[in-house]
């Protein structure tokens, strides 16, 4: 028998298709539904949910992030906008000053701004509290298509998915770039570890990657091929956890790179995205094609 469980609380809006889940300061669970143009909350305590309607149709939001001014900002990949939302469920949109930029990953800068990534024009966008926009491009390899981003020494670090590389960039905008050793590998999510590396999921190199200070990057296999990798987090012990999407497993990792163990989803086809460690340590995943945010449950 497998030592966790996993368990599907469904979404009260068919086709959500939910995505980047979050942690917010209400102590609730955010995430963006990129199939319905909604803005999730759950309670993980009870598994109640709550949704909101972004002001654009059609928006599809991907990324969401809590910020230091208490509320919780998104993009809009398809309405080219960034929204904040309040814990009220009050939103605000920003328009992305070039056309058709695509909006997809976010994450709060040390600088007190929200920083994002261009996935369709192959930028570092900003946004300060006010709404202003600047787009950094200068440093960046044309079309490697920035996706997830994480702060680690005052600066932001980000996966560019064409390209195979990792990005970073400073909080003036200069950019360094760090080739991934196997080709073609597509990283996409990232999360900052406490032991000042980055982990980042490899989806067509079926592979979690770390990344140092130096920017060495260290790659390890995961058990099953073709797995499909695509959220990645750490939990408070220092562990691992990853999505296989094609797999249908939720794995988990050492942080020497030994693999514990990949345990299967429920329900077959689910489409694990994004995963999150909240700080009681229980862990929760974004089942995209399920329209259901996973819980992932130790058992006694």
């Amino acid at each position: 028998m497998s030592d966790v469980e996993i368990v599907l609380h469904p979404i009260p809006t068919a086709q959500s298709k939910p995505y980047i889940i979050v942690f917010g300061p209400d102590q609730h669970l955010w995430f963006c539904e990129s199939g319905t143009s909604k803005i999730g909350r759950m309670n993980p305590n009870n598994g109640s949910f709550t949704e909101f309607d972004t002001p654009t149709p059609n928006s599809r939001p991907i990324g969401i992030t809590p910020a230091p001014d208490g509320a919780l900002w998104f993009c809009e990949n398809a309405g080219n906008r960034i929204g904040r939302i309040a814990t009220s469920g009050a939103i605000t949109e920003f328009p992305v000053p070039t056309a058709d930029a695509g909006p997809d990953g976010i994450v709060a800068g040390p600088d007190g701004n929200v920083w994002f990534s261009e996935a369709h024009l192959s930028r570092i966008g900003r946004i300060t509290p006010a709404g202003a926009v600047t787009e950094f491009s200068q440093g960046l390899t044309p079309g490697c298509r920035p996706l997830s981003l994480v702060v680690r020494d005052g600066a932001l670090w980000f996966s560019e998915y064409e390209a195979g590389q990792i990005g970073r960039i400073t909080m003036d905008g200069r950019i360094t770039e760090y080739k991934i050793p196997t080709p073609n590998s597509e990283p996409r999510a990232m999360a900052a570890h406490p032991d000042g590396n980055i982990w980042f999921v490899e989806t067509k190199a079926n592979a979690l990657g770390r990344i140092d200070a130096e920017g060495r990057v260290t790659e390890w296999p995961v058990k099953i091929p073709n797995a499909s990798l695509r959220g990645v987090t750490v939990a408070p012990d220092g562990d691992l956890w990853f999505t296989e999407n094609f797999a249908n497993k939720i794995g988990r990792m050492a942080a020497d790179g030994k693999v514990i163990g990949e345990y299967a989803i429920p329900l077959e086809g689910c489409g694990a995205r994004a995963i999150i460690a909240i700080p009681d340590g229980r862990l929760f995943f974004s089942a995209h094609d399920a329209g259901a945010i996973g819980e992932v449950v130790p058992r006694r």
